[in-house]
């Protein structure tokens, strides 16, 4: 029976049973797509990874002997939507079966189960087989529950999966050593350099033009320097545990001007697209450490593990869990738009320029830069979650819209009324000067709280926590903030908020 196979452009797992064998009558269809580059605008270096990515392993099961149809982005044939695509291989094939992977993001999932719904021939819809858990494994974990809370269904994930587990009980006595993951870095230790491949980007780029894709960001002399393959994955990981492991937990909510990722892993992109799985990343980590246990802390492991077992697989879970209403949650009524700065870095906070020119430079900033940075500051002027999950989705060559959204939406913006996070994450300068060197070569003062040279943070922090505080009423974790509100001298407050209210107009003149 002639089947065609449906490839995602993150669904690049060589490792999936779909591959352990070769049929001549099975096609697999891979295809680049303005339906998929275009339904949000992405950063010129995701849009060439994925296309460097998918040429890659169409050459990868090529060259196993497996059957290949692929959609070049300018092909005439290539009709820009995957369905009308997907009708015409299976026509010229003459397939009585259509298979596919379930998709990660949603409204692929709907699309493609509509349309299996309209075929006259058989379809069947497989695992990705790369996640940890499936996909409703949230939603089954807390039924029932008032409350979601990542760290039970960490640590169940951990028992059920043995990971850093010795005799029923986690290794080194504690589940969660965050409290050891806040150190600042203050130019020791050495910060090894980052992995990096070197893929000429010439060709693609000159392929994205000409199909008049819009895109955004910078891409260093046309070079692209992710990995696309799960050889290069593999070695990214390697040099991670070798070089970049040992300092990892430390200084993992750690940010600097001279370091755009200090000790973080850089993986996330192989990991997104299923060059590699959590399992094998985890289980290389877990091992390395088990063999450097004189060299390296367990707290340096676990806040590595925490990441991807963690809150990946429950990000994944809360999506799923939540979705498709999760996207239209606004629960504080923010309106304000991005300032114009999220799409140049031209700002003279130091925080905000340097963790958004590293995204338009790398399309990557770490979690701590994406929350308490440019989150944060979104949060605080009060800007539509529509359009920072937007800039979220495509400034970041990681961000597929399973991950993002309840990170972005969630997380970040408290736009779910508290279903991720028990209190939004929001901070005054202060948090920024702790966790970094930005306040030293800022234009503004970050013990000032008014005036022109005070520390934009400040004031915006005290306004939100006075403009938002009905939504908060009753949460513990925001007693303490809300008492000091309460407190605080009126005229101060005052000051405080005439201020805010003039950034939160004028942004781009900060």
């Amino acid at each position: 029976m002639k089947t065609v196979r449906l490839i995602l452009g993150d669904q690049l797992n060589s490792q999936h049973s779909w591959f352990n064998k070769i049929d001549e009558d099975v096609t697999y269809v891979l295809m680049e797509i303005r339906q998929e580059t275009d339904y949000v605008k992405h950063h010129i270096q995701k849009v060439v990874g994925f296309f460097l990515a998918m040429r890659a392993f169409k050459k990868t099961l090529e060259d196993a002997g497996h059957q290949v149809t692929y959609f070049y982005i300018n092909d005439k044939d290539n009709s820009q939507k995957l369905t009308d695509n997907l009708d015409k291989v299976i026509k010229e094939k003459e397939a009585a079966c259509f298979e596919y992977q379930l998709p990660d993001e949603y409204r692929l999932d709907a699309m493609l189960e509509k349309y299996c719904k309209q075929l006259s021939i058989d379809f069947q819809a497989y695992d990705t087989e790369h996640f940890y858990t499936e996909r409703h494994a949230v939603a089954n974990f807390y039924a029932g529950k008032k409350q979601i809370v990542m760290e039970y269904f960490y640590r169940d994930i951990r028992k059920k999966h043995g990971v850093l587990m010795e005799d029923g009980e986690p290794l080194g006595g504690k589940w969660n050593y965050d409290k050891s993951n806040q150190k600042k870095w203050n130019g020791k230790p050495k910060v090894p350099s980052q992995k990096t491949f070197t893929h000429d980007a010439k060709a693609i780029l000159k392929e994205i033009k000409e199909a008049g894709i819009e895109t955004f960001g910078q891409i260093s002399d046309e070079q692209f320097t992710y990995p696309i393959t799960r050889e290069e994955a593999l070695k990214q990981l390697h040099y991670f545990c070798e070089r970049l492991l040992p300092h990892f937990g430390d200084y993992q909510d750690a940010m600097h001007t001279s370091y755009h990722a200090l000790f973080h892993s850089m993986i996330s992109f192989a990991m997104n697209i299923k060059l590699i799985s959590p399992k094998e990343v985890i289980d290389k980590v877990s091992k390395h450490y088990q063999q450097n246990t004189s060299s390296i802390d367990i707290s340096q492991v676990e806040g590595f593990v925490r990441q991807i077992i963690g809150w990946r697989e429950f990000m994944r879970g809360i999506y799923w869990k939540e979705m498709p209403d999760y996207e239209q949650l606004n629960v504080l009524k923010n309106k304000h738009q991005l300032p114009d700065f999220y799409w140049t870095a031209d700002t003279k906070m130091a925080c905000l320029k340097d963790a958004i020119g590293n995204s338009l430079k790398h399309a990557y900033a770490h979690h701590i830069q994406r929350l308490m940075i440019t989150g944060n500051f979104a949060l605080l002027i009060q800007a539509n979650p529509d359009e920072v999950d937007a800039w979220y989705l495509g400034v970041y060559i990681d961000a597929l819209q399973w991950v993002q959204l309840p990170n972005t939406r969630g997380m970040s913006q408290w736009a779910d009324g508290g279903i991720v996070a028990t209190k939004p994450y929001i901070s005054s300068g202060s948090y920024i000067q702790k966790m970094s060197n930005y306040c030293s070569s800022c234009a503004y003062d970050v013990k000032e709280k008014t005036g022109e040279k005070a520390c934009p943070f400040n004031s915006l922090y005290w306004n939100f926590l006075a403009e938002k505080r009905e939504h908060f009423e009753g949460n513990n974790r925001m007693a303490m903030m809300l008492s000091l509100l309460d407190k605080m001298d009126k005229t101060q407050l005052k000051e405080l908020q005439k201020r805010a209210q003039h950034i939160i107009a004028n942004p781009d003149d900060y």
